[in-house]
Formats: C-alpha cells, structure tokens, sequence
C-alpha cells in the first residue's frame, strides 16, 4: 500500500479491516467451504460456476467474494445492486465480452444484496450468465427462491450460509484483539473471557455486530487510561439490539409462520414470545391482528367459536391505541388462541366447497329455494312447495333438500 492507502484502510471499521483474505482466515461455513467440499474445490481450480450466496448479515457472503477473487485468475467486477444499474451493468458486459473474445479471460461478476434489483435488470443480466460472458456470484439475505428470476436461479447453484456459532464468534473477537496490523494489538485491551462469551452470544451470530460493538467499546474508552478494561455492562452499551427481522423479507414469514404454528400446537409461551419478536421490531400490530382473525375460524372455528369474537375484538383495539398500549392486547389474544381447543372442520370443509365448485358445472338452485317476486317467477314454479321452517313445531316435518340435486345430500362438515 501507498501513504494514502494505509490511511484509507486504517479508517475503515474493524470489521473490514480484519476481513479474511484466505480460507486460512475464513470462520465458519465449513459445511460449504470446508477443505473437501466442491464449492472450495471450484474455487481453488478456478473453475467456477455462477452462484448465489443466501445468509443472515455478518456470516461472510462479501468475504467469500472477496476470497475468490484473490483465488482466481478471472477479472473480478464487483457490483451493487443498491448503486448501480442496467446502464452500469452494459459497461461492464461489453469490458466483458472484449475480455472473453480478446484474450480469452474470464469474468466474475459480483453482485452484492442481488435481491434488490428488479425483475427488468435481472432479465438484462440473463443472456450473459446463460452464455458463459459473466460468472454470476450473487449475494443475497433474501430467499432467493423469491428474490431471484427464477432463469436466473436455475443457472446458479445457491449455496446458504449459516449464522454464526458463538465459539466462531469469538474466534473473531480473539483474532482482532490479538492483531497488530488490522486489529487492536497495539492497544492494551483487557477482555475477561465472560465478557468475551457474552459479547458473542448477543451478536446474533452475525460477525460485523461483534467486531463493531467491539470497536465502538474500545474507541469510546481510549485514551482516557493505558489499559482499556472491557466489561459486560460497557459492551451491552455498545451493542446496538439488532433483532433478526424483516418486515418485508424472508424473517418476517419465518416469524408469523413460528407463531401460527405455536398457536396450533397450544404452546402459549412459544407464541407469546414469537409475538414479542414482532412486537419489538415495529410489525404492524394490525398485520398481527389480522392473522389472529383468520386464525381463529381456521384452526379454532367451532371448537371455540369465542376466539373469532376475542380476535376481532383484539383487531379493533389495536385499530385505536396502537402502539406501545397494545401490545399487552395481542399478547392476550395469542394467549387465549393457544390455549383454545382447535379444529380445522371449517377449513377443510370449505377447501371442499371450493374444489366442487372448480371441478364441477355450475348447478342450478332448485326450484322451492328461488325467490319468486314477479307473477313470472311465479308462474315458472319458483319458491313453489318451500317449507318456511318457523311454521313447523317439528323440525322434521321441515325437512328439505337445500342442495342442487347432483349434490344431494353431500357432506362438507
């Protein structure tokens, strides 16, 4: 590096100054990158295909990037899709195209939170991927199976990173303590080993919120004393709560799917607490509700036909107080749908209903059922021989057909 590179890597986070540029470094994902695994035997022949990397932030999606590029003797163009579009992406496909017809050298495109381009820019990107132009190396947190063209999925192998394993996390933490070009070796940082455990456990598996937390925990004591002593209520300062949710992604299924299921399997703690997860990450407390409503006559119905009344009822508080009063009103709706009894009669049945009407022909409604309010309908024989129930003392004596004859006496419920 040059004067005016070492200032520009000394100023950037300890997160990107200790990026691993080796699979020597590398932490994590052995179950994709281990030493005879066929991901890491691509990489280290150089001979890879396109691929997608799906994982939680801070598990090493832009390090694997960044360590095939030191691996392999293809030109690396990286790309992001927050930054850059088609026009951008046409630059580099002809710098491409020049490449391969010229010299005969690869290109590996890297293209970083893929997810966020459209479906337009991802079809421009197609023909190149399907022709060998480009390598495709996507990264993504979103699951690309909704994220992703799916032509353009089926010419990528996805490859899912995992969150972060506590030892591994603090493997990191050690590693940028202990080095003196990169890390913080050179500062006189005390950090005793429970600190240490829950530093990376409050990490949430995600690498970049350690090594930050960590950095603004040092930074913040700095020069105030020749020994920085890090302790537990210092580092719980310095962490940010980042709560893995997405209310437009793939956490947020996860979470309402964890929920509803907690709630069919009558344990009310488990849904309590995947409502709090919700709850503290702003969801809409509306969206919540609503899910409690259909919940109720789906997994409940009419073995206890209350809990539709307690869900609306649930909907309608939150519709006026909102946020933060709320909450203690979704926690009693989500308490008294788990404990309910469940049924899903109702469900089934009227998935019955739809079928029938899907697979057969429309049929007519017989003749008693019609209404008959002009002298023509009523010449036509409609409503003739209905038997107006309330006039009978004995239910059976009111006894008739109410479905079309093709379906006579069909069963739903």
């Amino acid at each position: 590096m040059d004067l005016f590179d070492k200032n520009l890597f000394s100023a950037a986070p300890l997160a990107d100054r200790m990026r691993p540029l080796d699979f020597s470094d590398f932490v994590g994902q052995e179950q994709i990158i281990g030493p005879n695994t066929l991901l890491r035997k691509a990489i280290e022949n150089d001979n890879l295909p396109s691929i997608i990397f799906w994982g939680p932030p801070g598990t090493g999606k832009t390090t694997l990037a960044k360590i095939i590029a030191q691996k392999t003797q293809a030109v690396f163009e990286p790309f992001s899709a927050v930054t850059a579009g088609v026009k951008e992406l046409r630059e580099v496909i002809k710098a491409a195209i020049d490449r391969k017809k010229f010299k005969d050298q690869k290109t590996i495109l890297f293209i970083d939170e893929i997810h966020r381009w459209n479906k337009s820019q991802q079809d421009a990107l197609l023909p190149y991927v399907e022709k060998g132009i480009v390598t495709l190396i996507g990264a993504t947190t979103e699951n690309p199976s909704f994220e992703v063209n799916s032509a353009l999925l089926s010419r990528c192998r996805v490859f899912v990173l995992n969150l972060l394993e506590v030892a591994e996390l603090k493997q990191i933490i050690k590693s940028a303590l202990a080095d003196k070009e990169r890390g913080l070796g050179n500062l006189k940082v005390e950090m005793p080993d429970d600190v240490l455990d829950f530093l990376a456990q409050m990490a949430n598996g995600d690498g970049r919120i350690a090594l930050n937390a960590l950095e603004f925990a040092v930074n913040s004591l700095k020069g105030k004393e020749d020994k920085i002593s890090l302790n537990k209520n210092i580092i719980q300062d310095a962490l940010q709560k980042s709560y893995l949710y997405d209310k437009a992604g793939e956490q947020h299924y996860n979470i309402i799917s964890a929920l509803h299921k907690s709630m069919r399997g009558s344990d009310a703690d488990a849904a309590l607490y995947w409502l709090g997860r919700m709850v503290e990450s702003g969801e809409d407390p509306l969206y919540i509700a609503r899910r409690l409503v259909r919940f109720a006559s789906e997994d409940i119905g009419l073995a206890d036909p209350q809990a539709l009344v307690q869900a609306v009822s649930a909907y309608t508080a939150c519709h006026y107080l909102g946020y933060p009063e709320c909450d203690v009103i979704l926690a009693q709706a989500v308490a008294y749908l788990a404990k309910a009894p469940k049924s899903n009669k109702l469900y089934i049945a009227i998935g019955k209903v739809k079928d029938d009407i899907k697979n057969l022909p429309n049929e007519p409604v017989p003749l008693h059922l019609r209404n008959a309010p002009t002298k023509l309908t009523q010449d036509l024989a409609y409503g003739k021989d209905y038997k107006y129930t309330p006039n009978f003392k004995n239910f059976e004596e009111a006894k008739q057909d109410y479905l079309p004859e093709k379906l006579k006496n069909k069963k739903y419920l």
